[in-house]
């Protein structure tokens, strides 16, 4: 096995290129056999096998820097820097992370997980170098064609087509992120790649990079001979890499959508390990997507919007049922938000359905373009709370700390499906305010569709779940679950359960009534404990009845890394265990 002899990049480059032929064969199987059993992101790894030997080849990382954008795509660059004894514990509890992470290797020369910083991180990584004087050092970033679409990376360009930086931005073309790519410039690089673009009319080369190829990515000498003869010219440099996400797995090529991450599956035939569910409970993500439909149905003034996640936040289904009304506007939030607001304006119902941790990257459009204005843009927020083994990166926790401190916006959090889809029912009736609905990825709790029809919801709104007589927890979302879950395994009448659907506005003529009967107050959220739901209950319970203990449960001050859900909860404390402990004691 050649790869067992690959230590380090240095022992590339004692390889003839017919080894290094075979070496990517090998990589190709060690990404396949992980993926098949432990699970992680597949199709996109594959796709850069070649590249990846190519730039480790030539290079001499890590002296010379390389940035791997989102970093879905880099699990071959692990097992050629050192990380093959380790590669079973990819995106397991206390094993290494399925990105590229500073602390993990000097060869990650830069945390990723979130697309299109590679282009402004490398450029100051070149910028550095020159002012130390550092003039012969390389600096790589590698960018895919959907992350090379958003803004920030259209903004690095700008900035480095006026520099000398001595940088090489290799596009990664093949026409798919984790769906397919949209929008003109993805119409461009397809022109250029069939050939239909004149010279001169090269976009690239208007922002004063040196551009080279299309060059096929999976022809290694190709690779090796163009990467090489660009090693030695100085300035921004581009160049432009076709290949094919997937490859090397028939399946994989073939369904690029269902193979970004496919779950298990069997390594030698590639096909999907399927397990046998009932209907329900319903994803999360389902249910959002599937009520939309209906919803758009009766309200013709229902659009959807969401930034290259139709797949993922299930807006699939309602761009296949309605596609004039339905928008994939790709790698890019901040337009999604304003966008939304600019229908809004006109009267449109806007569902902008984005996941927690990329919302982060639209909170000035947030806060300017919708809450000042006060327009009744509904945000849809999946992956809400802990995500599982995508970790620090993707973690949905912050979204209640950076909206609570926003005036003019509703924060509601479901406990179930049905909550979600009554939310979803009463924002279309008619609001004067943007809302934000936070729900979290995977299944539900609900066995069996709830009842046909939709309630209207009322912000006031909360549920006694539980009646005790001396402390009373109060939770909010689906965490609320495990709770209901802790009482069914033990009994203590001293302990009441209320749930809040909505965190803002506060229900504070609830939390009057429960101050003035119990003596401390534990507050669970899956969401950060700083600026949480819990502050907001322990700020007026201060206030007002400073007597009364509130204890708050929920994310520490911490990044949560890659584990399972359940072990991240554990982390929390606020598993169902825990919450048992904290009921008996």
């Amino acid at each position: 096995m050649l790869l067992e002899q690959i230590k380090s990049p240095l022992d590339l480059k004692k390889l003839s290129q017919e080894q290094l032929q075979n070496l990517a064969t090998e990589i190709r199987q060690s990404i396949i056999d992980l993926v098949a059993t432990k699970e992680g992101h597949l199709g996109a790894s594959l796709g850069v096998v070649e590249l990846t030997i190519a730039l480790h080849y030539v290079f001499n990382t890590p002296d010379d820097l390389l940035v791997w954008d989102v970093g879905h795509q880099a699990y071959g660059h692990k097992l050629l820097t050192g990380r093959q004894n380790v590669f079973h514990t990819n995106r397991q509890k206390e094993g290494i992370s399925g990105f590229p992470k500073r602390e993990e290797s000097e060869f990650d020369a830069f945390g990723v997980g979130h697309s299109s910083t590679s282009i402004s991180a490398i450029l100051g990584m070149a910028m550095a170098s020159q002012l130390k004087g550092e003039t012969e050092k390389q600096h790589i970033a590698v960018i895919g064609d959907a992350s090379i679409a958003a803004g920030m990376a259209f903004e690095g360009l700008n900035h480095a087509g006026v520099t000398d930086a001595n940088m090489l931005v290799v596009l990664n073309d093949n026409a798919i992120g984790i769906d397919p790519s949209v929008g003109a410039l993805k119409e461009y690089l397809t022109a250029v790649k069939d050939g239909r673009n004149p010279r001169e009319n090269n976009m690239i080369k208007s922002l004063n990079f040196a551009y080279h190829g299309p060059v096929d990515g999976h022809d290694l000498p190709k690779l090796i001979k163009e990467l090489e003869h660009l090693k030695k010219v100085k300035g921004p440099k581009f160049l432009h890499v076709i290949t094919t996400k997937g490859k090397g797995l028939k399946q994989a090529e073939e369904n690029q959508v269902k193979y970004h991450a496919p779950g298990k599956f069997n390594s030698k035939t590639g096909d999907l390990i399927l397990k046998e569910e009932s209907k329900y409970p319903m994803r999360y993500q389902d249910v959002f997507g599937h009520t939309l439909v209906d919803l758009a149905k009766q309200n013709p003034l229902i659009v959807g919007i969401t930034p290259a996640m139709p797949t993922g936040s299930s807006m699939k289904y309602m761009m296949d049922t309605f596609p004039d009304r339905a928008f994939d506007v790709g790698i890019a939030e901040q337009h999604a938000v304003t966008l939304a607001a600019g229908m809004a304006t006109q009267g449109l119902i806007p569902y902008c359905a984005i996941y927690s941790t990329f919302l982060q990257r639209a909170y000035d459009q947030v806060i300017h373009d919708v809450a000042l204005q006060k327009l009744p843009v509904i945000f849809c927020l999946d992956r809400a709370g802990l995500v599982g083994e995508d970790g620090a990166t993707h973690q949905g926790v912050f979204d209640i700390a950076y909206l609570n401190c926003i005036p003019n916006i509703v924060i509601a959090a479901p406990l179930n499906e049905e909550e979600l889809s009554n939310m979803l029912y009463t924002t279309q009736l008619g609001i004067q305010q943007p809302w934000a609905i936070r729900y979290p990825r995977g299944k539900g709790v609900l066995k069996e569709r709830w009842e046909k029809g939709y309630v209207k919801v009322n912000e006031s709104i909360t549920k006694k779940l539980r009646k005790g007589n001396k402390f009373a927890i109060i939770s909010t979302g689906v965490i609320g679950n495990n709770v209901i879950e802790a009482f069914e395994k033990c009994e203590n009448d001293d302990w009441s359960h209320y749930h809040f659907p909505f965190i803002k506005p506060l229900n504070k003529e609830e939390l009057v009534t429960i101050c003035k009967n119990y003596e401390a107050i534990y507050t669970i959220e899956e969401g950060t404990v700083i600026g949480g739901f819990g502050s907001l209950i322990a700020q007026f319970v201060s206030d007002n009845f400073p007597d009364i203990r509130v204890k708050c449960l929920g994310i520490p001050d911490s990044f949560i890394e890659q584990a399972t859900i359940k072990e991240q909860q554990m982390m929390c404390g606020i598993d169902v265990e825990s919450i048992v402990k904290l009921i008996n004691n």
